[in-house]
Parts: structure tokens; C-alpha cells; sequence
């Protein structure tokens, strides 16, 4: 990686504020919900969900679910600044046009990924809200980052992303995210946030509401709170990533 980008390149990371969305499918609840007859029940399943699942990690501890919940879980399937079985990244975006764009790409990746629903459509509601953040971010979008351009949005290999990002947790850097160029929205802003603590959740945050709808071609996304609609088109010779 350093044949690609000098560490003194690292000098240009600089303190920021920032409001970002991020979408996560509003499921949770009314899954729950249909196991239980009272709201007693419900207190009572929801405890015995949250001392299934992983401890939180220390830095995370003391954050809203809604910042925390990212850097609890490991996967095996690597995302854009995160390894497979990684610790955990936060990501957000400037717009919530962008949220949906990344989120169309990942749902129609999972519709054409899965044998059985290849043709099929598929139609899920996702709650998009306003976080803060605060801390020093590395910007990709500036130079001599964005000469390199190519490489933090290559829709197939991850490669020097996986680098970076480790290259920041380990390094003597103190960084606490990378604000790159979405990969599916051209121009358009997004921010993987690498510690918990840089965010916050206002206790007024903004929050939308969209349905989505996935199609073998198409991904919809309407807002139930605007009315907009977003369109995003995808086909055979899309890249697999």
C-alpha cells in the first residue's frame, strides 16, 4: 500500500462536524411484536434478545443502539473499509438520496444472490436517520487522496480500501473516519466511521421513513414522509461487488 500513498499523506486528516444518515431496515419491532401478547412480554423477550447477542465493544459502550449496533457484529462478508469477521464500521452519507442508492445496490445484490427469488420482488421498509459526527476524518475526496480515485471506488475489489482502514486502526493516527466518494452515486458523500465515539445521536434526530422495492432491474425507493420516489436501474452486466 505504501507504493500507492505516502504516510505523510496522513497529515491531512482535520477535525470535522458532520450530520449523516444512515438506513436500517425497520423490522425489529414488528417482528417481535407478533410473539407477544402484552407490552410485560414484550419487556421480557426484548431482554432475553439482548443477552443473546454479542457484549458490546468497550469503546461502543454508553452509545445509542442506533451508533453502537454496527460495532457489535462481525460478518463473514466483507463491506468497502471492513475485512470479513473485522471489527465493525459505521457507515453514512451526506443525502439520504445516497443512502438509498448504497442500500438499492446491497438489496439487489441479495435478491440476485439468492436462487429462489431471482425473478421475484421483494418490498421492505427502511427508517433513515440524522446522526453527528465529531472527530478527525481522513478525506479521500481531496488531495492527494483523490488521485487515487479509482482505486477507493472499484465496484470489485476491496483491496486497498481493507488496507487503508487497518492501516488507521493500527497505525499511530488518530482517525476516527474516512469520508470517501459513493461507489454507487456519483459526487455524492459517504463516511465510514471507524470509533463510537465520534458519534452521537441528537435526542431530536431527523428520521425518514422509505418502502423499497426490488425487482430483477429495478430498486425503488419511495419516502412515506415526501413522497419522492428514486429509481436506480441494475442488470446482468453489473459488477459483482
Amino acid at each position: 500500500m505504501s507504493e500507492r500513498w505516502q504516510p505523510a499523506w496522513l497529515e491531512q486528516a482535520r477535525a470535522a462536524r458532520r450530520e449523516l444518515w444512515r438506513g436500517v431496515e425497520a423490522q425489529h419491532q414488528v417482528a417481535t411484536m407478533r410473539l407477544v401478547d402484552s407490552a410485560r412480554e414484550q419487556e421480557v423477550l426484548e431482554g432475553l434478545l439482548e443477552a443473546s447477542k454479542p457484549p458490546l465493544p468497550r469503546a461502543a459502550q454508553g452509545s445509542h443502539y442506533l451508533v453502537f449496533t454496527p460495532f457489535r457484529y462481525t460478518s463473514p462478508h466483507p463491506s468497502r473499509f471492513r475485512r470479513a469477521q473485522a471489527p465493525g464500521v459505521w457507515y453514512g452519507a451526506d443525502e439520504p438520496a445516497t443512502v438509498c442508492a448504497e442500500l438499492a445496490w446491497w438489496r439487489w445484490r441479495f435478491l440476485r444472490d439468492s436462487e429462489g427469488l431471482r425473478e421475484e420482488s421483494l418490498i421492505t421498509e427502511h427508517t433513515l436517520f440524522k446522526a453527528r459526527f465529531e472527530g478527525v476524518e481522513l478525506d479521500l475526496m481531496r488531495p492527494p487522496w483523490n488521485a487515487l480515485r479509482a482505486r477507493w471506488r472499484d465496484p470489485r475489489d476491496y483491496t486497498d480500501c481493507h488496507a487503508l482502514a487497518e492501516a488507521l486502526r493500527e497505525g499511530p493516527a488518530d482517525i476516527d473516519a474516512i469520508r470517501y466518494e459513493s461507489a454507487r452515486r456519483e459526487g455524492a458523500a459517504c463516511a465510514a466511521v471507524l470509533r463510537a465515539p465520534a458519534l452521537s445521536i441528537p435526542e431530536l434526530h431527523a428520521q425518514q421513513t422509505w418502502t423499497c422495492k426490488v425487482g430483477p432491474r429495478r430498486v425503488l425507493f419511495t419516502s412515506k414522509t415526501g413522497g419522492a420516489t428514486l429509481s436506480f436501474e441494475f442488470g446482468p452486466e453489473a459488477p459483482a461487488a
